[in-house]
């Protein structure tokens, strides 16, 4: 059945688009139409602008315990509609729904509720000499997120803006929109004041650039390439926003000597294939001892093999295709050439697997380069796809791991977590595993150089919608 949502969140209801152009959501699974949502103009998103701006001054001064009480609302609102949302994401993205359930709606709920408990320990005021100091909210935020974990990203923009005391309007991928839709109708049902969560959907020259230029913006959040990031920081330049960016990621996992390489190689190629590789922070580079390459490939095949391509909706999937036609063709395309350029294929390729004659699939693929500065080393590649490469020794390693515009993710395998620890503090990257570390999403999530500005996650988080206010009060 086709999923059809006609009508933007402004002002507290479900408002006409000003403008007659739609967007056909795809179902990368079977290449038809899922879903179809309505295209935004400049002046839709103005509107939203307008209705987030006139709301701020009454919503930034509510309690910080009535904010957290709305969050608790929206979380028991979305925590209503978990299958649903499952369903829907499979849909748009392509993860198997399984996986969907338990990553991309399971995830977002726990920040909600986390956001929701964290405004009575979090200090919203202190006494420093004569002053007293305030987190004060920033303003009006544009949230502009990817369709690679929809709900996730949106959650973790607009959950702790919301509790900061800000006012948001959210432009989601036009890629995967069902999603905020569904958020919209719970913060609704919630009974957020009027103004306060606004939905314009559309296409980011469009939308986006109205978020990043209007001077009633306070502040952007932006997740999604580094090249989109450029140019949402070149137009919010003009008037002097804040900025969140979370963008590009070509993560490094770096195995030494004398490190576990099959638990390093098996644990690399699950994070590398999560999403069937559509994650920023994917550790995307095995970086391996030169003598123990040829192992290290033959153990990442063996791990890929077991990765049972299909469906999202299919029973025993375990990767799902890429979501779109362009990003499947763009994957491809880096396979062939990294090829080209004398990488060695180990396993996958750049073929349509011939038991999925319809879907954006791509095989889980294996690559061993010799060159870190090949193209399949260097650029961000979204898919399944990783890259082997040989080290000579620690140094080289860590000159390789750190031979990126980019540093989001990462890792280190060593025989003990000192020696891991010691040459992780040497790594110019935002979050990196320590043999094996499980992912924290209380702890500060984003990245260092070209992957960004600003962190995600927890207080950290929160802290990004905050800036400071120092009252000097007088001394007796």
């Amino acid at each position: 059945m086709l999923v059809q949502r006609t009508q933007f969140y402004i002002d507290g209801q479900w408002t006409d688009p000003l403008g007659r152009d739609s967007i056909e959501v795809i179902d990368p699974s079977t290449e038809t139409i899922y879903a179809r949502i309505p295209a935004g103009t400049p002046a839709d998103a103005e509107r939203a602008v307008a209705a987030a701006h006139a709301a701020f001054d009454g919503w930034s001064r509510t309690a910080p315990a009535e904010r957290a009480a709305a969050l608790g609302r929206i979380a028991q609102a979305l925590e209503a509609r978990s299958a649903e949302l499952a369903d829907t994401i499979a849909r748009e993205v392509g993860m198997p729904i399984k996986m969907a359930s338990r990553v991309q709606v399971s995830g977002p709920l726990w920040h909600w509720k986390n956001y929701a408990a964290m405004a009575e320990r979090f200090e919203w005021a202190r006494q420093v000499g004569n002053s007293l100091v305030l987190r004060q909210p920033v303003g009006v935020v544009g949230a502009i997120t990817p369709w690679n974990f929809p709900l996730n990203q949106i959650t973790l923009k607009v959950a702790p803006a919301l509790l900061a005391g800000c006012t948001v309007v959210l432009k989601p991928s036009e890629v995967a929109p069902i999603n905020a839709f569904l958020l919209a109708d719970a913060i609704d049902e919630a009974g957020l004041p009027a103004g306060v969560f606004n939905l314009v959907t559309g296409y980011g020259p469009v939308v986006g650039e109205v978020l990043a230029r209007d001077p009633r913006v306070d502040m952007v959040s932006f997740t999604g390439s580094t090249r989109a990031g450029r140019r949402v920081a070149e137009l919010a330049a003009a008037t002097v926003k804040k900025l969140a960016l979370e963008l590009g990621g070509k993560s490094a996992a770096v195995v030494l000597d004398d490190a576990d390489l099959p638990a390093a190689v098996k644990a690399t190629v699950s994070n590398c294939l999560l999403n069937s590789g559509q994650t920023c922070s994917a550790h995307t580079r095995l970086v391996v001892p030169r003598a123990r390459l040829d192992e290290a490939a033959a153990l990442a095949a063996e791990a890929m093999a077991k990765m049972t391509l299909g469906p999202a909706l299919a029973e025993g999937s375990r990767l799902g295709p890429l979501v779109s036609q362009t990003q499947r063709d763009r994957v491809r395309e880096l396979i062939r050439r990294g090829i080209a350029e004398g990488a060695r294929l180990i396993c996958g390729g750049a073929e349509q697997p011939a038991n999925l004659p319809a879907g954006y699939f791509v095989l889980p693929t294996v690559l061993v380069c010799e060159d870190p500065k090949a193209t399949v080393a260097q650029e961000e590649i979204f898919g399944p796809v990783l890259v082997l490469l040989p080290h000579d020794g620690a140094e080289d390693a860590i000159r390789i791991a750190n031979d990126s515009i980019y540093g989001l993710g990462g890792a280190v395998w060593a025989g003990s977590d000192e020696g891991a620890l010691a040459v992780a503090r040497r790594i110019r990257s935002g979050q990196i595993d320590i043999n094996g570390g499980a992912f924290n999403p209380r702890a500060p999530f984003g990245g260092f150089k070209q992957s960004g500005l600003g962190r995600e996650g927890g207080e950290y988080g929160l802290e990004e919608f905050l800036q400071y206010q120092a009252l000097q009060l007088r001394q007796s």
